[in-house]
């Protein structure tokens, strides 16, 4: 059972990039999908959060207009399309599941998480 982040590199401010997370061994339709990441120093920050079975997804403030999360159940893939870039979206970014239909609250606990990708945004 793994969860696999991937997409990350380096960008200048204003640049997109896409982030992908990719289930195997357990099939991602039957769990909300979340984005986190963790800037050097910082503590982690939830940044977005797909329900089960799709949806316009939640954002945290600092991303919001930005960042747009989507999922392929099919591919048993999710997708952060990142946007309009900033030197402090720079962090590792994980992806993480929970089962349920829903996003659960901030702070609730993840049933897995993936091994983040790296995201590096110059100024």
């Amino acid at each position: 059972v793994q969860l696999q982040a991937s997409g990350g590199g380096l960008v200048q401010a204003g640049g997109s990039l896409r982030l992908s997370c990719t289930a195997s061994g357990f099939t991602l339709e039957y769990y909300a999908i979340y984005w986190f990441r963790q800037a050097p120093g910082k503590e982690r920050e939830r940044v977005s959060c797909i329900s089960s079975y799709g949806g316009l997804g939640s954002y945290a403030d600092s991303v919001k207009g930005r960042f747009i999360i989507s999922r392929d159940n099919s591919k048993n893939t999710v997708y952060l399309q990142m946007s309009t870039l900033k030197p402090e979206d720079t962090a590792v970014y994980y992806c993480a599941a929970s089962r349920g239909r829903v996003c659960a609250t901030v702070g609730a606990g993840m049933d897995y998480w993936g091994k983040g990708t790296l995201v590096t945004v110059s100024s």
